[in-house]
């Protein structure tokens, strides 16, 4: 494998087939790097990708180094691999405090989350229909996309899982809606008590909380789907705190 030297055009970069993880970095430290490592390993598996010298450059030890190297106050730290290359790269996190505070409203995509795709449950290089949509409902006002499977069913956004709040009680899409199953959801299921359930657009009106997560955001409240608006963010607030004291 190749690591951050000239990219060899294999089948990651011509067709798609590579994996990546996109980890937040506070003061130099990668939050969730196992569970990351982890996950990276599983979807490169399901693509078929040997992991022969993955280990040995993408592990721990690497990652610490090339931080060293790139130090990050409020940072990501992407790793992006395939059969014959290795890449890390580094960026400032755009989500702060004034993120939160505003919140993300949210559109609902017209393009279908496809359930029955081995790629909709991994962080691969087939990333188009989320890049697009994102792109699309930027330019039309809003912070993010939501997009519903073949089913009608809530899956997920186009970076990021949905929870939503009714009666002090969590509620999410299950996986096999269609969705991948995020480092801050894994986080949320292990510490708090959650529902997993099929959810669809006309039952949102009993809820009076959402919000997004993901490993750069932590937690985001959602302001509103289309024209329903959500006027409480308690959990987004205590969740968020949590990962505060966790970094």
């Amino acid at each position: 494998m190749n690591k951050n030297n000239t990219l060899i055009f294999d089948d990651g970069y011509c067709f798609g087939m590579g994996g990546f993880e996109t980890i937040s970095v506070e003061k130099g430290t990668p939050l969730f790097l196992n569970w990351h490592l982890e996950r990276l390993e599983k979807g490169l598996g399901i693509l078929g990708i040997s992991n022969e010298n993955f280990k040995c450059q993408v592990n721990e030890a690497e990652i610490r180094r090339f931080l060293e190297e790139n130090q990050m106050e409020h940072g990501v730290l992407k790793i992006m691999v395939s059969e014959r290359n290795i890449l890390f790269t580094k960026r400032e996190n755009p989500y702060d405090e004034t993120s939160f505070e505003k919140g993300f409203r949210l559109d609902v995509s017209r393009v279908i989350r496809n359930e029955t795709s081995p790629f909709t449950y991994i962080k691969s290089f087939h990333h188009g229909d989320n890049l697009l949509e994102k792109r699309r409902c930027k330019k039309a006002g809003y912070d993010e996309t939501l997009f519903l499977n073949s089913q009608k069913q809530i899956t997920e956004t186009s970076a990021s899982n949905i929870f939503f709040v009714k009666e002090g009680r969590l509620f999410t899409p299950k996986i096999s809606c269609g969705l991948l199953d995020g480092i801050m959801r894994r986080y949320i299921l292990e510490h708090y008590e959650v529902e997993e359930t099929e959810l669809y657009l006309e039952d949102l009106q009993q809820y009076e909380e959402a919000f997004l997560t993901n490993s750069l955001m932590w937690t985001m409240p959602v302001v509103s789907i289309g024209e329903l608006k959500f006027p409480s963010r308690t959990f987004a607030n205590k969740i968020r705190e949590n990962i505060l004291n966790i970094k």
